[in-house]
């Protein structure tokens, strides 16, 4: 959530930032003042008024014990007493009012952030040389199908389309890689979390895909109460809320933390007919990194995460890039995003397989999460996270990368440890 007091303050500089994400929210910003102004004016009015019952609160009782007769000034407090219920519901419903544009604001790129969308994004930097094959290189699924480690026809049988289910080598090398990324993280000083994989909505308000994107998750209903939540689309919808509601004492900062779920997603129906096999699903593992951080070290965090997530695609030995989102490629709510992306040589594209973005106080200010500064103040924390990584991007681009002409596939030099073995290779 942006703060009011720099949408009262620098309305042209808002609106500015969020056209760079080619959106138009000129008339959400007016109303947002206007409602601004009514509610400091309608404040102003009510503590008035407060001032003036308590003031004759205190004169009430001299004037009865004077003798005197305070029925002209009690009728008057009654009617005192009305109007400051009055004005507070209308404060209320202004207050609602704010809240629900405010809500629908998103976060402001930073200033280094380009305006436009996708086609704007800027590769920073490569890893890596694209392979090259001597001989007919095939796709991840035909690959995947003739060793025996993915059954995309019966996942799709028993889950739908989007769904596929890993098996032998498979399942083998996804665990490989999920205890691979887990342990690099912990080494790195980060807390391995194993959060609800449903949870409240609290927590998709907090991380910013509530109320805007509530038809994009999967919702689950108690059938014996109203109890409802939603499965998460991504751990880091779990570990922002971890904090919400709290001070953090700032020798804690920053608090890092990495969990290993599923992700669960509405959007894998509306992929496109490329995206084929593993590269887009309605469920997929992941391991997330999230920090908390004081305001003034999260530019060092940030360079921080992106680091760690390229240096585990390095020690797994594929071909990358590094591109700097442009501001309407960023997720709602995120002020930068950088994306790591694998090269698929069956499609001829990268695919992201880590995204690493600085939410700044914008979540923070959505969960109360805050902390108290050098100054004795208290200040609102700042929120990041990172992929470390999605497999299911990994393992196409392992298989596509690391395939061999016999169609057997070598197993990168950092996984033999969890896998046992150097080449996977077809049944026998």
């Amino acid at each position: 959530m942006i703060d009011i007091k720099l949408i009262r303050e620098k309305a042209d500089e808002v609106k500015a930032k969020i056209k760079k994400r080619n959106m138009d929210l000129d008339s959400v910003v007016d109303s947002i003042i206007e409602i601004d102004a009514k509610r400091r004016e309608v404040i102003g009015k009510v503590e008035a008024m407060k001032a003036e019952q308590n003031a004759a609160s205190k004169e009430i009782p001299q004037i009865k014990k004077a003798g005197g007769d305070a029925s002209e000034i009690m009728a008057k407090m009654k009617e005192l007493v009305a109007q400051i219920k009055e004005e507070d519901a209308k404060l209320q419903e202004l207050d609602q009012k704010q809240k629900e544009l405010l809500l629908g604001l998103p976060n402001l790129p930073d200033d280094d952030v380009v305006a436009g969308d996708k086609e704007q994004n800027v590769p920073v930097r490569y890893f890596g040389e694209k392979p090259k094959f001597d001989f007919e290189a095939k796709n991840h699924v035909e690959l995947c199908e003739s060793l025996g480690m993915i059954d995309y026809q019966r996942g799709a049988k028993i889950a739908g389309s989007g769904s596929w289910l890993y098996r032998g080598w498979g399942s083998r090398l996804e665990w490989a890689l999920l205890n691979f990324f887990v342990n690099e993280h912990i080494a790195d000083g980060y807390e391995f979390i194993l959060p609800p994989h449903m949870l409240n909505y609290e927590c998709g308000y907090v991380a910013g895909q509530f109320p805007k994107f509530t038809d994009e998750v999967y919702w689950i209903q108690n059938p014996t109460s109203n109890d409802k939540k939603f499965m998460l689309p991504t751990a880091e919808t779990a570990l922002v809320n971890l904090h919400r509601d709290e001070i953090i004492p700032t020798e804690e900062l920053p608090k890092k933390y990495i969990a290993y779920t599923p992700c669960y997603r509405r959007e894998a129906g509306s992929y496109r007919s490329e995206e084929r096999g593993m590269i887009r699903g309605h469920q997929f593992n992941k391991v997330e990194m999230v920090q908390y951080t004081e305001d003034d070290k999260s530019d060092i965090a940030f360079e921080e995460l992106v680091g760690k997530a390229e240096r585990i695609v390095q020690e797994l030995g594929l071909h990358y890039r590094l591109s700097k989102l442009a501001a309407g490629d960023c997720s709602f709510s995120m002020a930068r995003t950088y994306d790591i992306e694998v090269w698929i040589p069956s499609m001829e594209i990268y695919k992201e397989v880590s995204s690493a973005s600085n939410a700044r106080d914008y979540q923070a200010r959505r969960g109360n999460i805050r902390y108290r500064g050098a100054d004795k103040k208290v200040h609102f924390a700042h929120t990041l996270n990172a992929s470390g990584l999605a497999t299911s991007r990994v393992i196409p681009a392992i298989v596509e990368q690391y395939q061999n002409a016999d169609g057997s596939v070598t197993v990168p030099e950092v996984l033999r440890p969890y896998m046992g073995i150097d080449v996977i290779k077809k049944p026998c």
